[in-house]
């Protein structure tokens, strides 16, 4: 089994698993830590005062799930295009992934976050990407019609 036969949005429901298991002792529950600040940055623009009144950019753990979601979500919609045993063996992994995303979901209480909400939606669109995607390169591989593009 190689590494691309792997679903790499698994990494992200492992990501947030850790955050939240590891996080639980210190915080409480899941949203608490998922809304404390990973790190914060002043306002660039001219004139802002520092101090109380200073804008600030927060970027909690749960924006960094979702970071780290979205990207390797794109690299999943990328490795979609290939046909191999290999993308066939990703396709159905990713399926597993969704279900054990659905099934966390559903019945743990630390998942039931809208970050989590998000995570899961992503591994659905992984899912009918890949297949979406799959079929119509293994249609134009195959070329049914006699050449038209359907």
């Amino acid at each position: 089994m190689s590494i691309r036969s792997l679903p790499l949005i698994i990494f992200a429901f492992i990501f947030y698993n850790v955050v939240v298991l590891l996080g639980s002792s210190d915080s409480g529950n899941a949203e608490s830590i998922l809304r404390s600040v990973f790190f914060s940055l002043p306002s660039f623009r001219s004139g802002a005062a520092e101090g109380a009144d200073a804008v600030r950019w927060t970027f909690t753990w749960g924006d960094l799930i979702i970071l780290v979601t979205m990207f390797l979500l794109f690299v999943e919609i990328l490795k979609a295009t290939y046909t191999s045993t290999a993308s066939l063996l990703d396709h159905g992994l990713s399926m597993l992934v969704f279900i054990a995303c659905l099934v966390e979901f559903l019945l743990v209480d630390a998942a039931y976050t809208s970050v989590f909400f998000l995570l899961m939606v992503a591994t659905l669109i992984d899912v009918v990407a890949g297949y979406t995607i799959g079929i119509r390169v293994a249609r134009r591989d195959i070329g049914f019609g006699g050449g038209a593009d359907l």
